[in-house]
């Protein structure tokens, strides 16, 4: 339940941002409207850059493949077993 109000107080804060700037004399009317876009636009970048990094620093586990085609070939005994038919090795 921590992690739900740090993230409805942060976006209470940039929302009181947002109204500040709206009555302010800062930035113009028209560029302020557009700040909420910009916000989504920009966490959207970051999510992608995110995706990005985590794809290029994606680990690589050779014992936890090796567990995996044992699976697999276990799983196909056991099929084949039962009558169904696999398909080629």
């Amino acid at each position: 339940m921590k992690h739900i109000t740090k993230i409805l107080a942060i976006l209470v804060a940039i929302s009181a941002f947002w109204v500040g700037l709206l009555h302010s004399a800062l930035v113009s009317q028209s560029q302020a409207w557009l700040l909420p876009v910009y916000l989504i636009i920009s966490l959207g970048c970051y999510g992608l850059l995110m995706v990005g990094i985590g794809l290029m620093q994606f680990p690589t586990c050779p014992q936890e493949a090796v567990l995996l085609q044992q699976d697999v070939v276990e799983a196909k005994d056991f099929l084949r077993r039962n009558g169904v038919d696999v398909g080629s090795d």
